[in-house]
């Protein structure tokens, strides 16, 4: 990877670690969420120090060990009933400021860009937009859950294009990675993301984003409570 100030790890993880408003939205679940997830940050931390990321050229891809993981993790929760449950338990009104983090996210792929450790169509100058989510975010948690002038069909349109542009980058980000799926940015290939810090990406940001959407699109199809009555809550 080529070499990238310190400052940019070190806004990075604080980036990663400001998820900890995931603990906000669940309030019932909070030592056991911090104890999984201080876990999984440790020990991918260690795998992608290890350099056990940058061997690209096995099949199944390493990689697969960062996104495989997150992604039955919540297929389990949808499945069982104690996961719904805790689905149901999360506040949908801290869910949807969550995604602030996207737009420091977003700025720490552009500086990255600029080092050379990303492709630019990674980025919000290239192919991903991403950093739209972030910056409506604020805008629609204060229209739905602090005025009531966001009913549930707006909720439902917003996270669902959230899903898409989530789907977009994540694509992007896999198809730019040097390996047997590579099709894009052969010439500044996406290496960021294999190495520490930002191996944090795919293996937290992203399934805790994803998360997020779907745990509000549950509540909202299943007909939760309204936004007026989640604001209401302490």
């Amino acid at each position: 990877m080529p070499p990238v100030p310190l400052a940019l790890d070190l806004a990075f993880i604080l980036t990663a670690l400001a998820l900890g408003l995931l603990l906000r939205a669940a309030p019932r679940h909070r030592l056991a969420l911090m104890a999984s997830l201080g876990l999984w940050l440790l020990g991918q931390a260690a795998l992608a120090l290890s350099g056990f990321y940058t061997v690209t050229d096995t099949l199944p891809p390493r990689f697969a060990l960062v996104v495989g993981p997150p992604l039955l993790g919540l297929l389990a929760l949808l499945a069982m009933v104690r996961g719904r449950r805790f689905l149901d338990g999360l506040r949908p009104d801290w869910l949807t400021l969550l995604h602030v983090v996207r737009i420091p996210v977003e700025l720490v792929l552009w500086a990255l860009y600029y080092y050379r450790a990303v492709p630019r169509l990674m980025t919000f100058g290239g192919r991903n937009w991403d950093i739209l989510m972030g910056v409506t975010a604020p805008l629609v948690y204060y229209l739905a859950f602090r005025r009531g002038r966001f009913g549930r069909a707006g909720l439902v349109v917003w996270n669902v294009a959230g899903l898409l542009l989530l789907g977009n980058i994540v694509r992007l980000g896999l198809l730019s990675a040097p390996g047997p799926f590579q099709q894009f940015s052969f010439e500044q290939p996406n290496v960021a993301l294999q190495n520490f810090p930002y191996v944090w990406l795919p293996a937290f940001v992203v399934p805790v984003v994803l998360l997020a959407h779907v745990a509000a699109l549950w509540q909202l199809v299943k007909g939760g409570v309204s936004s007026k009555e989640i604001s209401k809550r302490k």
